[in-house]
């Protein structure tokens, strides 16, 4: 037991400054449009900001994108995806980014956001288009640089145009956070987690 609370203690105290908790916005969202939430819950039009028109989901210049709901899902589907393995309880599932490369990643279902790490970045080849300051359980204000990424599935779950933290070296294992899921109602069982189209 006493082992245990020392491994989540070191991973907590190693993750907790590079978990993302967005106080006032959130990246993405399930409907089209370039706009964000605040914390109320209202919409707040950003189209000026995106080079949008309302309801446009495509930036002229791709710097800033929205996520964009596929409409073609019934609901109530289930995408199921294998734990690989656990860290302190938390399971690792494998992420498909921009369709061709599959990194671990952490199921954070307490994370805003997804942090990607400096590897998965380089490997990506993400260019930073913004930084953000985050608040997280053990500091504020932690800016972080946001690449953009075309597309991330998990055996059929997608989110496409999501702006993802990049984390600096500490993070080993990036996180998959509510911008990925938001749209999905998740459940963890012991060898796998499913999400199911709301």
């Amino acid at each position: 037991m006493l082992r245990f609370f020392c491994l989540t203690a070191v991973l907590a105290a190693a993750l907790s400054p590079l978990l993302p908790r967005f106080s006032t916005a959130a990246i993405a969202q399930e409907l089209d449009g370039c706009y964000m939430l605040n914390p109320a819950g209202r919409s707040i039009d950003l189209s000026k900001l995106c080079g949008t028109t309302p309801g446009n989901t495509h930036s002229p210049n791709g710097t800033l994108a929205t996520f964009t709901r596929n409409n073609t899902l019934p609901e109530g589907q289930v995408f199921q995806a294998k734990i690989l393995r656990r860290e302190a309880g938390t399971p690792i599932i494998g992420v498909t980014f921009n369709g061709n490369q599959t990194f671990e990643m952490i199921v954070d279902t307490g994370a805003s956001g997804t942090v990607v790490t400096q590897r998965m970045a380089a490997m990506l080849r993400l260019v930073p288009v913004a930084k953000l300051k985050f608040d997280t359980a053990s500091a504020k204000g932690i800016e972080l640089p946001l690449g953009k990424i075309h597309m991330m599935e998990v055996n059929g779950a997608t989110a496409q145009g999501l702006l993802v933290a990049i984390a600096g070296p500490q993070l080993e294992t990036g996180l998959l956070g509510h911008d990925f899921f938001g749209k999905y109602d998740i459940t963890i069982k012991r060898d796998v987690v499913e999400f199911r189209v709301r």
